[in-house]
């Protein structure tokens, strides 16, 4: 199974994701930068078994991105060979 990461430590905004993205998928040129056009790659263009990891989201991020991860976790119910998982960034004690 091909596993992505995906660290939000460096992600501001959609245009940073979709960067990161394309790169880490090889997805082609003509990719529409949207939700859309991400789950019909993920459901019809990208070799599976596929599992996708953000790491680091902050909790601001998780509502900016709010779109993205329904749209990821759609895809990991409609999918037997699409996993789709996140995490927000740890923070350690300050004691």
């Amino acid at each position: 199974m091909k596993e992505i990461y995906i660290d939000f430590t460096d992600i501001g905004d959609y245009e940073d994701f979709y960067t990161q993205l394309k790169e880490k998928l090889a997805l082609p040129d003509y990719f529409g930068d949207n939700l859309d056009a991400l789950f019909d790659s993920i459901t019809g263009f990208v070799e599976l078994p596929l599992h996708i990891e953000f790491v680091n989201m902050s909790v601001e991020q998780l509502e900016t991105f709010e779109d993205l991860l329904t749209t990821l976790e759609d895809a990991d119910d409609e999918l037997d060979d699409f996993t789709f998982t996140y995490y927000l960034e740890q923070y350690e004690d300050e004691e």
